[in-house]
């Protein structure tokens, strides 16, 4: 029961210019997190994926690119929704994301194919949890990875997203994914 809001800062940066993947690192953060705390991400790309994630467990954000390789992005939970007032209001506009179903929304469920393969994480994540977010619902996304995408798992768990891994003789994985 914090009153006050801390500010949670958490700088990535290092790992990913290690091709450390930090998405355990940053739900670690995340957990431990009050609904009063501000949480402010340092990232050396803009985290697209990560930004679904966090809205699906109650955050809004902004997103702030201070250098070629740094973005800031600022997490606050949406029972402090006062404090983005101003950028709900430009995330209302109409985006390919938002628009996308409406003009595709008498078509059959898609399915799209990712060939993760040879991608250094965090690559594999982002690509499959953007293509996912872009998805209709009933589509399906069907990944090949070098591996089984054990972090992605556990996010697809966390978001309720339906899955299956067919683990192949190669040691690769195939994962099919369906948009809910």
């Amino acid at each position: 029961m914090a009153e006050t809001a801390n500010i949670v800062e958490l700088d990535v940066r290092p790992y990913l210019r290690k091709k450390i993947e930090p998405f355990q690192v940053i739900m670690d953060a995340v957990k431990k997190l009050e609904p009063s705390d501000t949480f402010v991400l340092h990232a050396t790309f803009k985290p697209t994926p990560l930004l679904g994630v966090m809205k699906t467990k109650g955050y809004s954000n902004q997103v702030e690119q201070r250098d070629k390789d740094h973005w800031v992005v600022t997490f606050i939970h949406k029972i402090r929704k006062d404090a983005f007032a101003s950028d709900e209001t430009a995330k209302s506009a109409p985006s390919a994301a938002s628009s996308s179903p409406k003009a595709g929304a008498d078509k059959e469920p898609q399915v799209y194919k990712l060939d993760n393969r040879g991608l250094e994480p965090p690559k594999p994540m982002i690509r499959t949890l953007s293509k996912l977010e872009a998805c209709r619902t009933g589509d399906k996304v069907v990944i090949h990875n070098d591996r089984v995408p054990v972090f992605l798992i556990e996010e697809l768990n966390n978001l309720g997203y339906p899955f299956s891994v067919d683990e192949q003789a190669d040691g690769s994985a195939k994962v099919t994914i369906s948009k809910v």
